[in-house]
């Protein structure tokens, strides 16, 4: 018999490639795991590459051994029949990934899959010995051929299992599969070497291939050079790709997160977190179209809070925005999982209960205002506010999300006017304010297009002597039906409805274009006084409409007075010193009006960049020498005189109002007793007479 040997060298480079190969494979798995869940057709492009892949690592694995082999007679191998190994090899390996990328891999299949793989290894091996073509034919101990067969399966067995619990991603699968292609290589490697043991050549052997086959020589370094290089391209391939992958996920995970918040900016509330109005709005459409179905009953209640306005007013928009969260977790809370909490704006939420009759909805409405009747703690203040709610039952109340909502809205408004801190069910009789008061509000949007507003003058006087100091520009509305209605009667719906800006601006246009008319017959030493909403107050664009329309009628800006309400002044008092010295940096004079009736506190009144305090006519009104009220408006007198302030005092109607209000040292008075509010022409007629009859 022939004595062979093996190159040692040749012997460490198979079992690296058979390592190799089988890293390879598991990350092949895995590769082709992650894209058959996506996209079917790039899946079939990695499982047909991961086959040649695999085949070609396995394939030189066992031909490098065999090229380790030595005889002392020269060798060969038959290039058709080599080739036969190798595809044997590559779909061996594309049935083992196919196996191992289905969604499940029983004991039934992973056996018998096994035995077809094992058997395609060995083929291959006993195929690529028979390359050789030798002379005799090579002889094979049964016992060992079995035994190489046997670990064939075995370790294709092992290789399947593995690959398919490492096909996916998770943590330590890198390390774990590093491991893995260890015990497999080392498994195929040990099948190779048991075929090669049991081969024997006997001592008259040749072999056919030497002369006319690939010579082993080069042959050797030409399939360690391919392979490796293959192996590495598909593994870097398999691996750069699961990154882009990976970034890409990352990305989606993303762009997903930034859809969900998108979603939730777009359809909850900012500051308490609650369904907004676009969100109710869905809900309620499913829960008309849910009880229509079932022939059910809803609830939907409107809740407005009760003294809300006094505290955010007086401690400061940070401690109101503080309540309404701690109000919207109270309500939420208090409700049940199904049913719906929203924030319509301002202090106004909204409630939507499921109920399976109609007098349930008395029970969750109790619930509802006991809880917001309890003492709430913000910022170490113990704040009370109370609720006015109103409910309509659907479909007794409404049939529809419209009649729904303007039912429940106006039992609320019932509620309120009815005493609040309480609850009422919407009936009928209710309806009627509701339409009027949706009359009057589509009234006011029309008014200002078709012209039906006016100003009214009413002079302010100088003290002691009485010259007239100019006008405060007074709004009136001459409604087609209703005649001249005066401002308490609709400013209120106006600020409401966000109508009182171009409302404003109008006023603020029609008021300067009036005073460039007086300005241009002389009367340089006017001055006219324009009321600013809280609303317009709080506008970004208010000194920009300012400073237009003094360009616009070309004022001089001293010769206009802007009145903002003390309790709009104190509101965010930084925010307001701040749009009040930017008023201030135009020329325009700013004067404090209703003074007394708010909540100042001195440290911020001597920042006030005003020049004007006016004392509120409910001071002057119940005026009495010797009274409370004297008493408040001798020391807003004093006060004024300290800060180096004008001092007016509105709703003078009597003489003795007025010689009180001399006598403390008021810089101006106005009232019905010097002049009512009138016409332009009216008030320029009235006061060329008083200044001849003066004269």
């Amino acid at each position: 018999m022939l004595i062979a040997t093996y190159d040692k060298l040749l012997v460490v480079v198979s079992l690296l490639v058979a390592i190799l190969a089988s890293y390879t494979a598991l990350d092949m798995a895995e590769r082709i795991n992650t894209t058959a869940s996506q996209h079917g057709r790039a899946a079939r492009w990695w499982l047909a590459g991961g086959a040649v892949a695999m085949g070609l690592g396995i394939w030189s694995m066992h031909f490098i051994g065999m090229l380790a082999f030595r005889l002392p007679i020269a060798l060969g191998y038959d290039a058709g029949i080599t080739a036969l190994s190798l595809v044997i090899a590559i779909a061996v390996s594309g049935f083992a990934l196919w196996i191992v990328t289905r969604p499940e891999l029983p004991t039934r299949r992973l056996l018998g899959s096994a035995l077809f793989m094992g058997i395609g290894i060995a083929c291959m091996h006993y195929t690529g010995m028979a390359a050789l073509r030798m002379q005799p034919g090579i002889a094979y101990d049964l016992f060992l051929f079995l035994a190489s067969v046997a670990i064939a399966i075995a370790a294709s067995a092992a290789a399947l299992w593995i690959a398919f619990s490492l096909r996916r991603n998770t943590p330590h699968v890198k390390a774990a599969r590093g491991g893995a292609s260890v015990v497999m290589g080392i498994a195929i490697f040990g099948m190779h070497y048991t075929g090669m043991g049991a081969a024997s050549f006997s001592r008259d052997s040749i072999c056919l291939s030497a002369r006319e086959g690939m010579a082993p020589g080069w042959l050797a370094v030409l399939i360690i050079v391919v392979t490796l290089a293959a192996l590495t391209i598909a593994l870097l391939t398999s691996v750069l790709d699961a990154r882009l992958e990976s970034r890409t996920a990352k990305l989606a995970r993303s762009l997903a997160a930034a859809n969900e918040e998108l979603t939730q900016m777009v359809l909850h509330d900012q500051l308490t977190r609650l369904p907004n109005r676009t969100l109710l709005e869905d809900r309620l459409n499913q829960a008309i179209n849910k009880a229509a179905r079932e022939q059910g009953h809803f609830a939907l209640m409107f809740m407005d809070l009760d003294g809300f306005k006094a505290i955010n007013d007086s401690l400061g928009h940070h401690v109101g925005d503080r309540l309404l969260v701690e109000v919207a977790q109270r309500l939420t809370s208090s409700s049940r999982a199904n049913d719906t909490v929203a924030r319509l704006g301002g202090d106004e939420f909204v409630i939507l209960v499921d109920l399976n009759t109609p007098e349930d909805a008395m029970g969750v409405a109790e619930k509802l205002v006991e809880a917001v009747n309890q003492p709430f703690k913000v910022d170490q203040h113990e704040l009370r506010v109370s609720a006015s709610v109103g409910i309509a039952i659907y479909p007794e109340d409404g049939a529809t999300r419209h009649d729904l909502v303007i039912n429940a809205d106006a039992a609320m408004y019932h509620t309120k006017r009815s005493g609040r801190n309480g609850y009422h069910f919407f009936e009928p009789s209710m309806n009627a304010n509701a339409q009027q008061q949706l009359q009057w509000l589509q009234d006011l949007r029309v008014a200002l297009e078709r012209g039906q507003f006016r100003l009214v003058y009413q002079p302010k006087f100088s003290l002691p002597a009485g010259p007239v100091l100019g006008a405060e520009a007074l709004l009136r509305w001459e409604h087609p039906v209703h005649g001249l209605v005066a401002p308490d009667q609709f400013i209120g719906l106006a600020e409401r409805s966000g109508l009182i800006l171009p409302i404003g601006a109008w006023v603020l246009d029609e008021a300067c274009r009036q005073m460039r008319e007086w300005f241009a017959l002389g009367y340089v030493d006017w001055t006219m006084s324009v009321n600013l909403s809280a609303l317009q107050f709080a506008d970004p664009h208010l000194l920009e409409v300012v400073r237009t329309t003094l360009e616009r009628h070309q004022l001089p800006p001293p010769c206009l007075t802007l009145e903002v309400t003390e309790s709009t002044a104190m509101h965010d008092t930084e925010a307001s010193l701040q749009t009040l010295r930017q008023i201030a940096d135009l020329g325009v004079e700013i004067s404090i009006d209703d003074f007394g009736t708010g909540y100042s506190s001195l440290l911020y009144l001597k920042r006030l960049p005003a020049n004007e305090l006016k004392i509120d006519r409910g001071f002057v009104r119940e005026l009495r020498q010797g009274g409370e009220d004297a008493a408040i408006v001798s020391a807003i007198v004093a006060l004024g005189r300290t800060l180096n302030l004008r001092i007016v005092a509105e709703g003078v109607e009597t003489v003795e109002q007025q010689d009180f209000l001399t006598a403390a040292g008021c810089d101006a008075l106005q009232g019905y007793l010097m002049g009512r509010p009138m016409t332009p022409e009216l008030f320029l007629q009235t006061m060329r007479e008083r200044h001849k009859s003066a004269a």
